[in-house]
């Protein structure tokens, strides 16, 4: 019985059942999926866990020479844009404030080391309901995934948050109120900007998902296009200092991930048609 059901699924053209990925059973419950889940984010949090383990291993660098670095006027961006830096008058204010901003500070750094493995076991998850051809056409999914974010966490710490650092640092109401920046804030401001930039990156893949699964079109992404300029000035203007420069220098790239966007909608809706349709495409209407 239920192979002439499946015999009259393929005869009425509907797609046949795809094969699990090793390892993985055919037919899974709703339980068996949150378990499945539960051990991909565990392995997901080991690679973090690694990731901290490495930064603590080389926590003197981190903080001395990379965190702390754009709190100096010396810091090699400076002397590359050519702007005349200060140095920040770092304080802690809490007696265990300098112990957890230690430990928050390596964890975010750790989930930047971590987040390949964290990324693929994301898609471990997904990829057995994906078909065999869907599968292999992902596999670099996780690569561009990784790249974008890391390039997203770069742009955000050496372009936002210089620019945001020095501005902050030296804009005062007035001449008897001293900027004593805490330890707590200036960390929690480097990894906010830094991780922000980093998931905002991410337009491209999500662009590339909801366009894979039918939710998104180039149309769509282009009807909507002035709101999103819009949308983008507003986000730039928040997440830099007040002055059109710094705005400009973070929504460029914004812009241009969004564009970025549309070709990936462009591009993975064209080959959809064809795998719908066949070569030939849709019929005329």
């Amino acid at each position: 019985m239920a192979t002439t059901e499946t015999t009259d699924r393929n005869i009425m053209g509907n797609t046949p059942p795809t094969a699990s990925a090793p390892g993985i059973p055919d037919d899974m419950s709703f339980l068996d999926h949150l378990e499945e889940l539960r051990w991909r984010i565990l392995k997901g949090l080991l690679g973090v866990l690694i990731g901290v383990i490495v930064a603590f291993i080389f926590s003197d660098f981190i903080m001395d020479k990379i965190l702390l670095g754009p709190a100096k006027g010396d810091f090699f961006v400076y002397e590359i844009i050519g702007l005349n830096a200060s140095d920040l008058d770092l304080q802690n204010r809490r007696l265990p404030g300098q112990f957890f901003t230690y430990w928050g500070t390596l964890l975010v750094v750790g989930f930047i080391i971590g987040v390949p493995v964290f990324f693929y076991q994301l898609w471990a998850f997904i990829a057995p309901a994906l078909q065999q051809h869907e599968r292999k056409g992902t596999r670099m999914l996780v690569f561009y995934m990784t790249f974008l974010f890391i390039t997203g966490v770069s742009f955000g710490y050496l372009i936002l948050t210089p620019f945001a650092v020095q501005f902050f640092s030296n804009f005062q109401i007035s001449e008897s109120v001293r900027n004593d920046i805490d330890i707590n804030a200036y960390f929690s401001a480097l990894t906010m900007w830094s991780l922000s930039c980093g998931i905002i990156f991410q337009l491209p893949m999500v662009s590339y998902v909801f366009s894979k699964i039918g939710l998104l079109t180039p149309d769509i992404l282009r009807k909507h296009r002035k709101w999103a300029i819009i949308t983008i000035f507003i986000l730039a203007a928040f997440l830099t200092p007040p002055d059109p420069i710094s705005q400009i220098i973070i929504a460029i790239p914004l812009l241009l991930l969004y564009q970025l966007g549309i070709y990936i909608s462009k591009v993975v809706n064209r080959n959809r048609d064809r795998e719908i349709w066949g070569a030939e495409g849709p019929p005329a209407e």
